[in-house]
């Protein structure tokens, strides 16, 4: 079993922390068990992808991972053992030092390394000797999840797969961003011995929308009008994140105009929701009847207004 995780997700190991996400996505759509779910194969594969970017998406991790400080599943690297002895019922057995022993330690640095190994005595009848437990937290696990716009601005709850095979449910926060993680504690691997479990670290890929985009905490969209609205004015009704609102088309509207409906964007972390920018869009229909041609020529012989004479100003 290949056990690079460079190799895993197939880049090298020069590659940018962009280019590992994006090359982890790419697997983890193609790989997901919930697409897979009788392919045991197509799984194990997934839970190997998951734990290679959980190792280098992570730039602290990828650092020491490359530096050998700790190995392919984020595990510490095995100390160097040393020689020492010690009374009760395992006198006498012998830690190995390895090459390199004499690398400048003092007693005291010695007798803290063996303190570490030796601290816990075991409890009950025959006595005597030592325990070494082992407790340590559970890693952390990774998940790319795909959200719709409107289930991020509005927030949503949805259940997902996680790389180990358990359900959960995740609950996304009103206005998450594109790209965000969301941690879970305690939904990540097991800890050992005892320890506590890891996080679910979950990171969140916003779909697009055909109406609305995002700017920070604000939402722009463009609103198509008629040309009697725009001249006459009007009231329409408006899409928002939230809901339909009526909105007043003043008189004389161009195309580009923009109107702000305040509070009608995305609502902040700090509780204060953006605005939602309405640009307005004057649309004329695919075939232009009579009456719209004759009021056309008629406003043409008699009108004074010249749109581009700023224009010709300004160059």
């Amino acid at each position: 079993m290949n056990t690079d995780p460079y190799e895993i997700l197939g880049v090298p190991k020069t590659a940018t922390q962009d280019e590992i996400k994006k090359a982890y996505r790419k697997l983890a759509k193609e790989l997901h068990p919930d697409l897979h779910p009788d392919d045991k194969a197509k799984q194990e594969r997934f839970k190997e992808v998951s734990a290679a970017n959980d190792l280098l998406g992570d730039p602290e991790k990828r650092r020491r991972f490359d530096a050998g400080e700790i190995d392919a599943s984020g595990q510490e690297r095995p100390e160097r053992q040393y020689y020492h002895h010690y009374a009760g019922q395992d006198a006498g057995r012998r830690y190995d030092p390895g090459p390199g022993f004499e690398g400048g330690m003092d007693q005291d640095d010695l007798n803290d390394i063996f303190s570490q190994f030796f601290r816990a005595r075991a409890a009950g009848a025959g006595g005597g000797g030592f325990r070494h437990e082992v407790h340590a937290r559970g890693s952390d696990m990774r998940y790319h999840l795909e959200v719709d716009f409107l289930d991020a601005a509005r927030g949503a709850k949805r259940r997902v797969t996680m790389p180990d095979g358990n359900n959960i449910e995740i609950t996304i926060p009103p206005g998450v961003r594109d790209g965000q993680t969301l941690r879970l504690r305690g939904k990540g691997a097991p800890g050992i011995g005892g320890g506590a479990a890891g996080d679910a670290l979950v990171t969140v890929s916003v779909g697009t929308h055909p109406v609305f985009a995002r700017l920070d905490d604000d939402i722009e969209m463009e609103l198509p009008i008629t040309f009697d609205e725009a001249v006459l004015g009007a009231k329409v009704d408006v899409p928002t994140v939230l809901g339909s609102v009526s909105v007043t088309i003043p008189k004389g509207a161009s195309s580009g105009r923009r109107l702000r409906l305040r509070g009608k964007g995305i609502k902040g972390p700090k509780g204060k929701p953006g605005d939602q920018i309405v640009r307005l869009k004057i649309v004329l229909p695919k075939k232009i009847d009579p009456e719209m041609e004759e009021l056309a020529e008629r406003w043409r012989r008699m009108a004074v207004f010249d749109p581009r004479a700023e224009l010709r100003r300004m160059t």
